[in-house]
């Protein structure tokens, strides 16, 4: 038998774990070092314990992520082919995939760009981590991929976060490089303001405003930090249900098998 798909299965959980630990311990940390931040409910498709993806949604949230949020944050645990599971055929995602360039070694052993190929990894914005910082004024943009799992009320803290930039108070002295965000920690973020009206136009024709595009993108990125959440959801369902069968049959059973002695 061949063991690889089970090492790189292994690998993938491991990088998630640590991940998502790193990212929850500091965003706890900085919780705690400031007041209590409220998000805004929304009601996703994708809570409850039959929730689903909503398809067009993470379409264009994906659109979102390409044409606002990939200059900066890349999603190193999606590959290109995983976009299948969201609506998209092979040629789209070839397509999508040949946008981008990777590095490659030929026979020779040097390295050489080449087009991405489905099988590749989203490509990061910056080649190292030294090169995201010193393009960010020191700060490093975290990765996405599991952003959505690794912050307190993921999904309500992005989209809150997407869309908390607003006018500072008067008295609010706001450092060069910082930006107000109502529902960042502290109130000042690194991050400028992301969304603005009509920031992209929606190959589907919806109306591309602030908070459309930001329950979008988190829809998509949801799903990246998520992807087998429906078939989870789906195996569950199936696993209360049998068990539910199977505990009322063996209370029938039993009833039958006892009946003889109680009547005694």
């Amino acid at each position: 038998m061949n063991a690889k798909p089970y090492w790189f299965k292994i690998k993938r959980f491991i990088i998630q774990s640590c991940t998502i630990l790193s990212l929850f311990f500091s965003s706890q940390i900085c919780f705690a070092a400031g007041e209590k931040i409220t998000f805004p409910k929304l009601d996703w498709s994708f809570s409850g314990i039959t929730g689903t993806f909503d398809r067009a949604s993470q379409q264009r949230g994906l659109q979102v992520y390409k044409e606002v949020c990939a200059g900066c944050h890349g999603v190193r645990l999606l590959a290109y082919r995983n976009l299948k599971a969201i609506g998209y055929n092979d040629d789209e995602i070839k397509a999508f995939a040949s946008e981008n360039s990777v590095n490659t070694l030929n026979d020779d052993g040097e390295v050489v760009e080449r087009e991405a190929r489905p099988s590749d990894k989203f490509v990061s914005p910056y080649p190292n981590e030294k090169a995201a910082r010193v393009a960010n004024g020191g700060a490093y943009p975290p990765d996405l991929s599991l952003i959505v799992k690794a912050r307190s009320d993921g999904a309500n803290y992005l989209h809150a976060l997407l869309t908390g930039y607003v006018d500072a108070p008067d008295e609010q002295k706001i450092p060069d490089g910082m930006y107000y965000n109502k529902y960042y920690p502290g109130k000042l973020i690194g991050m400028p303001q992301p969304l603005y009206e009509d920031g992209v136009e929606y190959a589907d024709g919806t109306k591309a405003t602030p908070n459309q595009m930001a329950k979008d993108v988190t829809a998509f990125l949801a799903w990246a930090a998520e992807p087998e959440m429906e078939d989870r959801k789906r195996l569950g369902i199936s696993v209360i249900l049998f068990l539910l069968v199977l505990t009322l049959l063996s209370y029938l059973a039993m009833k039958q098998i006892w009946a003889p002695i109680k009547n005694r």
